[in-house]
């Protein structure tokens, strides 16, 4: 009896003893997953690496970048299924947000910190994606052929004024189809073709090169006007190149439909850069403060200094080269799940109306 009892109990403490090690061996594992944070991303700034330092200063949480476009980040989550080591998927444009949560890789957040920081408009309604910083798509103009008084709305571009005298890149643009998608919104079908067709009867020449390229044509001469990000113009103004300065001090820039009846005082398009978390990650807690660090000031300014983008958070100081093309402006409101929902039809129109 004695030795069975004692084979019971030395049974039982070996049992134990595998289970407590399990369990340490378990919750070692967990700790060790939550210091590194698997970030997909397709921001390509060198800029943003001062916005995972901070994050590693703050947290003691390691960021594992893997940068490349977004339809191929996005791909990747897909393929990886259970499997993908990503937690968060960064990217630029509302469309290609609006695309990775129709691919069923984002998860829904609820973290009171990011409803308040981040504005309603800018964040997807079901908390599937959010807004960290803002880009306004602007009219601009060569100085010397145009005066800003014949400036209006996005509307505008397609009268017959400015007929031979407009560029843009083509409808392969996720800005492109966002901005599309946002005139839809105001617009309906029928009048966006209409605006469609006419913008691109006015077109100098075939949509060709990215925003940096409609800058510096309409500054050399090739149109007058054209609509681009604001912080490509900013790049150029702040270059160390002499050239690149000269393109800057030959052109103006405008914030469209800020006045007007109805949607065409509606104010200049916004778009974002955001992310969200993926549905499949590890560390989702660990992933949720990552993108509430976005919103905090200390990141928002890196945000409005390293790529001179517009901050989502209130009262963070704008970076002055952008600053002094203007700081008070209408925007337009229109929730950005919208028109990154549109993108699909507003390229349907596109193609119609023989956007290239």
């Amino acid at each position: 009896m004695k030795v069975s009892r004692r084979l019971f109990l030395g049974a039982g403490a070996a049992t134990a003893a595998i289970a407590l090690h399990e369990l340490v061996k378990s919750r070692e594992g967990v700790a060790q997953s939550t210091k590194v944070l698997n970030l997909y991303s397709a921001r390509h700034y060198d800029t943003d690496n001062a916005l995972y330092k901070s994050f590693e200063a703050k947290t003691g949480v390691k960021v594992r970048l893997i940068e490349a476009d977004a339809d191929k980040l996005i791909e990747r989550i897909k393929s990886e299924g259970a499997n993908s080591p990503a937690d968060v998927l960064i990217t630029v444009d509302a469309g290609r947000l609006w695309r990775a949560q129709e691919a069923g890789i984002l998860q829904p957040v609820n973290s009171r910190l990011l409803r308040i920081a981040v504005p309603e408009n800018l964040r997807e309604p079901g908390g599937h994606w959010f807004g960290f910083s803002k880009r306004a798509r602007v009219l601009m103009y060569n100085k010397d052929k145009v005066n800003p008084s014949e400036l209006s709305t996005y509307e505008d571009l397609a009268t017959g004024k400015w007929k031979g005298r407009v560029i843009s890149r083509s409808s392969s643009s996720v800005y492109n189809q966002s901005l599309t998608g946002s005139i839809l919104a105001a617009h309906g079908e029928k009048e966006t073709i209409k605006w469609i067709q006419g913008l691109v009867n006015n077109f100098a020449r075939q949509p060709e090169g990215n925003d940096t390229a409609q800058i510096r044509a309409v500054a050399s001469g090739v149109a007058d006007v054209t609509f681009v990000n604001t912080y490509y113009l900013v790049r150029l103004a702040k270059s160390s190149k002499p050239e690149d300065k000269e393109v800057a001090r030959k052109i103006g820039m405008f914030f469209p439909n800020q006045t007007g009846p109805g949607k065409l005082g509606r104010g200049v398009h916004i778009n974002i850069s955001g992310g969200g978390v993926v549905k499949t990650s590890r560390n989702p807690e660990l992933a949720v403060k990552f993108l509430e660090h976005l919103v905090s000031r200390e990141a928002q300014e890196i945000f409005a200094n390293g790529n001179n983008e517009y901050p989502v958070l209130k009262g963070v100081k704008l970076d002055p080269v952008l600053a002094s093309y203007g700081t008070e402006f209408r925007e337009d409101r229109l929730n950005a799940r919208i028109f990154g929902e549109n993108n699909q039809v507003a390229l349907k129109l596109m193609n119609q109306g023989n956007w290239a």
